[in-house]
């Protein structure tokens, strides 16, 4: 399982995005419930070996103690006949020893395995959450699956001490001292498990609250993380809006949640721990009183009396043991739980993007290395984002032909940056097919297919490292000329001259060290490296000035000959020399054509146009404009 994608994962047919979403966990108690046992034993399963030899230690080194109090027995006899007893006394140092010994040899081999199912566990979550698909990612925040990676994941360390080798120690040791105390005085016995069955319904009665509290208390770290990543995404912002007190309150929500959860468990923790005393003194009291009356009438000898009080507290290990892993194993089974919503989310099928892009049939046809432009069609896409939203796409249909540039223009929430995530199957159609130089995505190996596409987002997110990094995401291996290439295109390479390290300088968490227009060109030139098929720029300009953003448009017709390049624009001077402009309007394709002829029959790019005062000098400038629509871009 170690280093592998879960199984889940790969998934043989794409298509089963189609089916039915799996039904939430709704938290009900697991009090050693079955389904618990069986995700904790499938974590367990790879280190069982090294369980048993562990456990097996552990119980050698508390059989060896149970020996103690025949010894003991054999001294206090031995002292009432006046005869020798250092022998009886090495042998008891001895057993002392030995047990001290392989006790902790046991233990330090069950907390290594401990540790391996923590790793093993955030390794298959990690794997998990990289692979899911976006539209499960719209389900959980990104500070939830955090905690869920983290701090729940480190309560499975729990799961082989506790709740495993514990309870069966436990179990066996139980058995074994009730065995030898029977030997001793059976009266003594039944008077023992009469105190010790009360107590354990009075212990019983407060398990059942453990898992709830123990899970809200994991919540409330969630809702901690959530807070703290929310506002360090938005730091600046927050800082500039004197928002700091209102974001504190928001995240300190969350401690004082998981604080008082965690009380809770804590008080009912010691609840427990105070019934097993009580348990366990009272039964001394309740032996002691019996004991000493059948000593007095020569039932049963001293030497047993104090023998049989000695397994009465020796009673108190394996007892607490018990009731300890019942404790914990609710307080796992909360965790894995919350672990086990993440993993029964839905993946994408697992299929890396190949390191150089895939040429296009005709290029393969021709014996050519190098990758000929894709061509994108959509037939009859029926769209709408999971959940309640509204449609985004009405049933739309348009062709973009293999090289040249297209562009898709209109109001916000037309629907325009939605085309992108469709094309990268970041979300599937409810109707209709996305097709590929002919083929339906669908059918397409989902590496080969984001493998031809460079795909610039909106925000043209950067990664914290270097700007090298940046560029090479899912290329490890690149030729420092290629770097350097991408970086002139992108007119990075003025940039970079000046960093003190180059193209090896970090740029900070999120990109800060750079400008929003630096981080607009990094993106760029990311894209570029992997020498696509098909070039989706989403507001690649939003940021620039107008030499850079003159500068671009030079490398982007630069490449239309080799590549598909496809960019939504609100600035229509970024595509105004597209071959051929797609204008959307709630979420219907309503016209297609050169900016000249959509100047002169689509009112609603006249409009947009006579905003940017792109029109000619003789053509009137519409009068009503629709400036909320032209704000920003929307889904």
């Amino acid at each position: 399982m170690l280093g592998t994608v879960p199984e889940a994962a790969r998934e043989p047919d794409a298509r089963e995005e189609h089916g039915p979403e799996p039904p939430a966990e709704t938290g009900r108690p697991a009090i050693l419930r079955a389904e618990a046992w069986r995700d904790m034993l499938r974590y367990l399963r790879p280190q069982r070996r090294l369980i048993l030899v562990g456990g097996g230690l552990s119980l050698l080194g508390g059989f060896s103690g149970l020996i103690q109090p025949v010894i003991a027995k054999s001294v206090v006899e031995n002292l009432e006949s006046r005869t020798p007893v250092m022998s009886a006394l090495i042998a008891l140092t001895a057993l002392v020893l030995v047990s001290a010994v392989v006790g902790a040899i046991g233990t330090f081999i069950l907390m290594r395995v401990s540790e391996s199912v923590v790793l093993s566990t955030r390794r298959e979550v990690i794997r998990r959450v990289l692979w899911l698909r976006v539209s499960e990612t719209d389900k959980i925040p990104p500070g939830d699956l955090m905690s869920r990676a983290t701090a729940d994941t480190t309560l499975m360390r729990s799961a082989v001490t506790t709740a495993i080798v514990e309870t069966v120690n436990g179990s066996v040791m139980l058995v074994a001292i009730l065995v030898l105390m029977g030997f001793m005085d059976w009266v003594l016995l039944l008077t023992t498990l009469a105190v010790v069955l009360l107590g354990g319904v009075l212990v019983a009665t407060g398990l059942p609250q453990l898992e709830n509290a123990a899970r809200r208390a994991q919540e409330g770290v969630a809702e901690l993380s959530t807070a703290l990543e929310r506002a360090l995404g938005t730091f600046r912002t927050i800082k500039a809006s004197g928002a700091e007190e209102a974001e504190a309150e928001i995240a300190e929500r969350g401690a004082r949640h998981a604080w008082q959860h965690s009380l809770k468990v804590a008080r009912l923790d010691s609840l427990v721990g105070a019934f097993i005393t009580v348990t366990i003194q009272v039964a001394f009291l309740a032996v002691l009183g019996v004991g000493g009356a059948r000593v007095a009438s020569d039932a049963m000898s001293l030497g047993s009396l104090i023998a049989f009080l000695l397994y009465l507290f020796y009673l108190v290990p394996p007892l607490g043991a018990l009731v300890t892993a019942m404790i914990r194993f609710n307080v796992v089974a909360a965790a894995m739980s919350r672990v086990g919503e993440l993993l029964r989310l839905r993946t994408e099928p697992y299929s890396p993007a190949p390191v150089r892009p895939v040429p296009g049939r005709d290029a393969a046809a021709a014996g050519r290395d190098a990758p000929v432009p894709a061509s994108v069609t959509f037939e009859d896409v029926v769209f709408r984002y999971p959940g309640e939203g509204p449609v985004v796409h009405h049933g739309i249909s348009f062709e973009v032909p293999a090289a040249g540039m297209t562009a898709f223009v209109g109001p916000s929430g037309a629907g325009k940056s939605t085309v992108f995530s469709l094309i990268e199957r970041f979300y599937e159609p409810q109707g209709g097919t996305v097709r590929l130089d002919g083929r339906d995505i669908r059918d397409l190996d989902l590496g080969e297919l984001r493998g031809a596409i460079g795909y610039v987002e909106q925000d043209a997110p950067v990664l914290a490292g270097t700007i090298r990094d940046n560029l090479c995401i899912g290329m490890p291996y690149v030729e420092e000329g290629e770097l350097r290439r991408v970086v002139g295109q992108a007119r990075l390479d003025g940039l970079v001259d000046r960093l003190p390290h180059g193209l090896d300088t970090e740029v900070g968490h999120r990109g800060t060290k750079l400008s929003g227009g630096e981080r607009q060109r990094v993106a760029v030139a990311r894209a570029l490296l992997r020498r696509p098929r098909l070039l989706l720029l989403d507001e690649v300009t939003s940021q620039l000035d107008a030499r850079n953003e003159n500068a671009l448009r030079e490398v982007i017709t630069g490449i239309t000959a080799q590549t598909t390049v496809v960019v939504v624009a609100h600035r229509l001077s970024t595509v105004s020399m597209a071959d051929r402009i797609v204008v959307m309007d709630g979420g219907r394709i309503r016209a297609v054509g050169t900016h000249e002829e959509l100047l002169s029959e689509d009112a609603l790019y006249r409009e947009l146009a006579a905003t940017q005062m792109l029109l000619p000098v003789s053509e009137p400038a519409a009068t009503t404009v629709r400036a909320n629509d032209i704000l920003g871009e929307g889904p």
